[in-house]
């Protein structure tokens, strides 16, 4: 099949977005590795199948962004297009495990014995998942928009490198080890989330300075997403303990058995 034409302007643009695609994918396994991907070949990772789907499904999504990526670059549109289709599958199945796994994760610490520090701590997993699915939606809305989806598909991404990154923070503060990662033991603090989450905005920010570099001004999605995750990111610890999230929580857990 004969790749579309694209000219050398475009080219460049397209490069920048897999250089974006391959940081996140840099950081999404790099974030993982010491508490998932080097504890397989050793069998040191406890955890159900559940736990083993959610990791392949979301890391799948990195790669196929940046496959995404590079055939947008090399104008391959048409095969772009097709497994775009693979790609909103893809999207929809890691909501409904997103969940799932959050809500897991929950009732293991509620067995333990953590009762509101896991209540509380299920929002940080479930605004990750929110703030993906919303810019997903928003970027399958956009399709025919190719400048605002690309950029909503980046700001979904960024939304779920926040658990990779929190792990990078969460091996530093505890050493690390085998079978040692996140939902072992008592939820960390919700301020554990705060910094790695506010630190993934610097990936906005980059593509907020190429914008004003080659459009003279930076794309309104940029803005809109950086306000947002900000804001999310900014009230999950005060709203983490209030009666109405404790309650919401509490419900998750009966609901889910």
């Amino acid at each position: 099949m004969v790749a579309a034409a694209i000219n050398p302007a475009r080219a460049r643009t397209g490069y920048f977005y897999v250089w974006m695609a391959g940081a996140c994918a840099l950081i999404a396994f790099g974030g993982f590795a010491p508490t998932y991907w080097l504890q397989l070949a050793p069998g040191t990772f406890v955890g159900p199948p559940l736990l083993h789907i959610h990791a392949v499904l979301f890391s799948a999504w990195t790669l196929l962004l940046l496959s995404q990526t590079l055939l947008a670059a090399n104008g391959r549109l048409d095969h772009h297009r097709a497994w775009g289709l693979a790609g909103i599958a893809l999207g929809s199945a890691m909501v409904v495990l997103g969940i799932t796994a959050a809500i897991y994760s929950m009732k293991v610490g509620l067995a333990a014995g953590y009762g509101d520090k896991s209540r509380g701590f299920l929002l940080v997993p479930m605004t990750a998942i929110g703030l993906f699915a919303g810019f997903f939606i928003a970027a399958i809305a956009n399709i025919n928009r190719p400048e605002t989806h690309k950029r909503l598909i980046l700001l979904a991404t960024i939304s779920l490198l926040q658990a990779a990154l929190a792990r990078v923070f969460f091996v530093l503060a505890t050493g690390g080890g085998p079978g040692l990662r996140p939902g072992i033991g008592p939820p960390p603090p919700m301020a554990i989330a705060l910094v790695p989450s506010l630190l993934l905005e610097l990936l906005i920010v980059a593509g907020v300075v190429y914008d004003w570099r080659t459009r003279g001004r930076p794309h309104p999605a940029w803005l809109a997403g950086a306000a947002i995750i900000t804001a999310v990111v900014v009230l999950r610890g005060p709203l983490s303990t209030t009666p109405g999230w404790i309650a919401f929580a509490e419900s998750l857990a009966h609901i889910a058995g």
